[in-house]
């Protein structure tokens, strides 16, 4: 078994973050995890779900995005709230690809094995895993976890969105941290930049490999309508999770030695998914 935690990668702009891997005997694939808006690999129970792939022998990696707010010393919460705020799309897209090829260089080079890479992202996540998918060969399967369907319809418009132009930057408060989180305009003037590659649906459509899409029926951050609409986009059909919540019945900390009783169907789910 092969196991490290916390390893530093160059993400965007050269920005220092953290992963994790663990590479069991004889793997079947190596699962990359993305983690969602204002998240990171230690939160909540991933740790308890990359532990239970591991046992049913699927390699997992799982890092911070290079932007998410943490740092190499401190992976926990977000004691960059800078880093936060010039976090924009492209970097998350990036990241995802420095990580990719990580993983490729680690099963194919180091370890030499021919084992397939799969992606398994997490509300915004799930949109970041979805194009990618769309567009690296390297990807042969990905499950979107309570993933976003769009991505513009999420900045303000209006005054509001002027009133972001004018000073520059915009707060979101995070109850759990009591931290106000910035987000700078690049972060919107990026999205203008980028709008054909970060556009979810076109990507969607042109998945070629297979999907799936996994939502709870009580999720109050992200509607089980836009995973509706993204399986309409892929043709495939919605795992409805009954009861479930945005997080699946995490939260942070997560005190408990066993995943909550939703995060256990959803892992359920993946494996009869990944073991097809």
């Amino acid at each position: 078994m092969i196991e490290f935690k916390n390893k530093v990668f160059k993400g965007s702009v050269g920005r220092n973050s953290v992963f994790d891997c663990t590479i069991p005997d004889h793997p079947k694939a190596l699962i990359i995890f993305i983690h969602g808006y204002k998240g990171y690999k230690d939160w909540g129970a991933w740790n308890l779900l990359q532990n239970r792939f591991v046992k049913d022998c699927f390699g997992f990696l799982k890092f911070n995005m290079s932007h998410n707010g943490g740092t190499v010393d401190q992976p926990i919460d977000f004691p960059d709230l800078d880093a936060f705020g010039e976090n924009r799309y492209s970097f998350e897209l990036n990241d995802l690809e420095i990580m990719i090829t990580e993983a490729y260089r680690l099963i194919h080079q180091e370890l030499e094995l021919d084992i397939p890479i799969y992606l398994l992202g997490h509300s915004r996540g799930g949109g970041v895993a979805i194009i990618q998918a769309a567009n690296d060969e390297r990807i042969t399967k990905v499950i979107s976890l309570a993933g976003i369907s769009t991505i513009g319809d999420r900045f303000p418009s209006g005054e509001e969105l002027e009133d972001w132009k004018r000073e520059g930057v915009r707060f979101v408060y995070n109850g759990r941290t009591q931290q106000q989180m910035p987000h700078f305009y690049s972060f919107y003037e990026d999205f203008l930049e980028n709008q054909e590659l970060l556009d979810i649906e076109k990507a969607s459509q042109s998945l070629e490999i297979p999907f799936l899409q996994i939502h709870g029926d009580m999720d109050e951050s992200v509607s089980i309508t836009e995973g509706f609409q993204i399986t309409e986009w892929t043709n495939t059909e919605v795992k409805v999770i009954k009861g479930a919540d945005h997080t699946f019945g995490s939260k942070q900390p997560w005190e408990s030695n066993e995943l909550p009783e939703e995060m256990d169907d959803v892992v359920e789910a993946c494996l009869l998914f990944f073991n097809k």
